[in-house]
């Protein structure tokens, strides 16, 4: 799959998605959300319950809804939350923090 940005996915096991927002020039890691593949919104083997009866226990602290998460290069952000934890190439991803504002005078 290419990741491009604007591209939407949707996990296989629970109702999260996300759009990719940064991808790397370089490489095309695999996205996942609670131990699954992701896939494009709208497409076979998205949506919640699609074959599986959840996020892996060990993946399972979830995606907020409108934070943005990175890894390796990867920006993606959450548009819809959901119960799985997103993974970049098998490791869990962060939360991106805010950049600080400028002083004012």
């Amino acid at each position: 799959m290419d990741l491009k940005p604007g591209l939407q996915l949707a996990s296989a096991v629970c109702g999260g998605r996300i759009v990719i927002v940064k991808a790397p020039p370089d490489r095309t890691p695999e996205i996942g959300c609670g131990g699954r593949p992701m896939a494009p919104a709208g497409g076979a083997g998205a949506g919640a319950g699609a074959g599986t009866s959840g996020p892996d226990p060990a993946l399972g602290s979830g995606m907020l809804l409108g934070k943005r998460y990175e890894a390796g290069g990867l920006e993606v952000l959450c548009t819809a939350a959901g119960e799985g934890t997103l993974t970049c190439d098998g490791e869990p991803m962060t939360v991106k923090s805010a950049k600080p504002l400028p002083a004012s005078d």
